[in-house]
């Protein structure tokens, strides 16, 4: 024998033994265990000119790493607070991924890491995490009224993050006091437990507390932006109704283009609120109605268009000028400012029977070094951002007074702890036939809103899309409240029927995917897998090639749902999950396989079709 071969067998003797070994075949968990982050609230310094003012911290350890740090800044007598600091930092251990509000999908690139936040826009926290989805360093700041830049940055010389919170870089009236909480958090709990937590540290909060939340609003909607624009036709819409609705859609939003015959995008003819396109407005609703679906209604809430007829009543109460957009903003420290803006919305909502409002483009209310940060000129608030906290709040509370279920819908940015209080509809971004941004923006609102409806962006694909491709615009956002904007009387038969099967499906397991116990995996990769689970039932969504793994012996029934284009569903049963019924469907929900199957403890591989799902029940 050639020394070749001699050699050729013996490397396949040793391989073979060590494939043999339990060692190395045995799904073992690994435990890795890391340090805690050091830190101790007397780390913080602060940096800035403070005037007259003096500073005060305290801390409180709710747990073992768990802190609420107090700032209290206080002058003797009323002055504007200056612009200053708060800089700590911390090692860059066992830090793989990060996580804050902003509409972008990369979760990795951590060497700047900014949010900017205030009333009407964004979550001011950002959360470190590891390679297992573990928090390592979070922190959330109690003021989500004025607006506080937030920024981390990894410093080369010696991989530790800085970090640094501006406060008043906006201009702000005088004061006497002001107190600020940073909530710390470096247990080593899921990042998505830690995020969730900050959420209901703020909703407990005495001016936060969130709006209730109606059934209809988490319930799926047509929305006419993506499919009409601002060329709105009403015999077209009551169409596209009738059609959503035996899909399973239970309202609509017909969005901007019903107040002007304009259709240049701009705003120059919002403010007077006149439904010069649709004519009747009280019949077209009553239509939709007829149909069985709700009907929310489009506004720009600040603006008043440089050619709107009531243009001249607000001149000198005007906070900015958007000359791109040919539009005025409102300045909301005008009690009659407040009360035309309100009055909008009362009669509309009376008069034409409306369900709710899509109201848009709040984070326009903002000052500016030409503001003057005084109550007087018949202004009752100093504060540009408290006059939009009365403004928003009295909107709510009026509007529920005439319709206690009343809806009232905020897109991304305009989201954080206070926008809980004056909406319960949150919408992903404009992403339009981006279905991997839309699952990113929609996980990433779930996260940060409580029980607030998140809703996802208007799904939409072309007519020409596989089915399976076009499915996957729904299987995206299926952790959210589903909005379409498809022209459902243009496409064909195949992805009608398929959007009708996931509509019901995702209105019969509601429960589950909206209020289960919500595991969003791996930011940093784009969240590959998404599950929620309710007592016995479990549903898993896959968007890459992963194994699932499945743990919980009290589940009964389980959906996996094969959101990409490979037909490989791998699970790892780490528990003996006994006799099962398994049922595969493709995306139209066509039986293609079933059978039964003793799932030991172990791994699983099932053939799915691309956009379709496998339901393993016990039993």
């Amino acid at each position: 024998m050639k020394k070749s071969a001699i050699s050729l067998i013996v490397i396949i003797i040793i391989f073979s033994g060590c494939c043999n070994s339990n060692k190395y075949l045995d799904n073992q968990t690994v435990e890795v265990k890391s340090i805690p982050i050091p830190f101790v609230y007397n780390q913080i310094e602060v940096e800035g000119e403070l005037g007259s003012f003096t500073t005060k911290f305290e801390t409180l350890e709710l747990e073992q790493g768990l802190e609420i740090i107090t700032l209290t800044l206080v002058s003797e007598n009323p002055a504007v607070p200056p612009k200053f600091n708060l800089k700590w930092n911390f090692p860059s251990s066992d830090i793989y991924q990060f996580w804050n509000s902003n509409i972008n999908t990369d979760k990795v690139t951590y060497y700047r890491n900014n949010i900017h936040s205030r009333t009407s826009s964004q979550v001011p926290l950002i959360s470190f995490i590891n390679v297992n989805d573990q928090n390592r360093f979070s922190f959330a700041i109690s003021d989500a009224l004025n607006k506080i830049n937030t920024n981390t940055w990894l410093r080369e010389e010696d991989s530790r993050f800085y970090c640094n919170v501006e406060l008043f870089s906006e201009p702000h009236p005088e004061i006497t006091e002001y107190k600020l909480e940073i909530r710390i958090d470096r247990r080593n709990i899921p990042f998505y437990q830690s995020i969730s937590e900050s959420t209901d540290w703020w909703a407990s909060m005495e001016n936060y507390k969130p709006a209730p939340i109606p059934d209809d609003a988490r319930m799926p909607m047509y929305s006419t932006w993506y499919s009409f624009h601002q060329n709105l036709v009403v015999e077209e819409v009551i169409r596209e109704c009738r059609l959503g609705k035996k899909i399973g859609l239970e309202a609509v939003i017909v969005d901007d283009g019903w107040q002007t015959m304009d259709n240049k995008r701009g705003y120059a003819f919002s403010g007077d609120w006149e439904p010069d396109r649709i004519g009747d407005m009280k019949a077209f609703v009553d239509s939709i109605h007829a149909v069985g679906m709700k009907f929310l209604l489009w506004y720009s809430l600040p603006f008043i268009g440089e050619n709107a007829k009531i243009y001249p009543d607000f001149k000198g109460k005007y906070l900015h000028h958007w000359e791109s957009q040919g539009t005025w903003v409102l300045d909301p420290r005008y009690p009659e400012v407040r009360e035309h803006i309100i009055n909008t919305y009362e009669i509309a909502l009376t008069e034409w029977n409306l369900d709710g409002f899509k109201l848009d483009f709040l984070g326009w209310f903002y000052a500016d070094n030409k503001t003057d940060m005084t109550a007087q000129g018949g202004r009752d608030f100093a504060s540009v951002n408290e006059a939009t906290d009365k403004l928003m709040t009295d909107i709510m509370s009026r509007l529920r007074k005439l319709k206690p279920d009343i809806m009232i819908e905020f897109r991304q940015p305009y989201i954080g702890p206070l926008m809980r209080k004056y909406g319960n509809m949150f919408r992903a971004a404009d992403c339009p036939n981006m279905e991997v941004v839309n699952r990113v923006r929609t996980t990433d609102l779930r996260l940060a809103s409580g029980n607030t409806a998140v809703h996802s962006d208007m799904f939409v694909w072309h007519k020409d899309d596989p089915v399976e491709s076009a499915a996957l615009q729904i299987l995206n956002i299926l952790f959210s409240v589903p909005q379409l904007s498809v022209k459902l009387d243009s496409i064909s038969d195949d992805h009608f029927q398929m959007a009708k099967y996931w509509m019901n499906y995702w209105k019969e397991n509601r429960e589950v995917l909206l209020d289960g116990q919500f595991i969003p995996k791996n930011p940093g990769a784009l969240y590959p897998v998404l599950r929620s689970f309710i007592e016995t039932k479990e549903i898993i969504a896959v968007y890459s090639n992963e194994v699932l793994t499945i743990s919980n012996v009290e589940l009964t029934e389980i959906d996996i749902i094969n959101a990409k284009g490979s037909t490989s569903i791998i699970v790892d049963f780490e528990v003996d999950f006994g006799s099962c019924n398994i049922q595969v469907l493709d995306c139209m929900g066509s039986i293609k396989n079933e059978f039964s199957k003793n799932l030991k403890n172990g791994i699983q591989k099932i053939i799915v079709p691309p956009s379709g799902m496998v339901r393993i029940v016990k039993g």
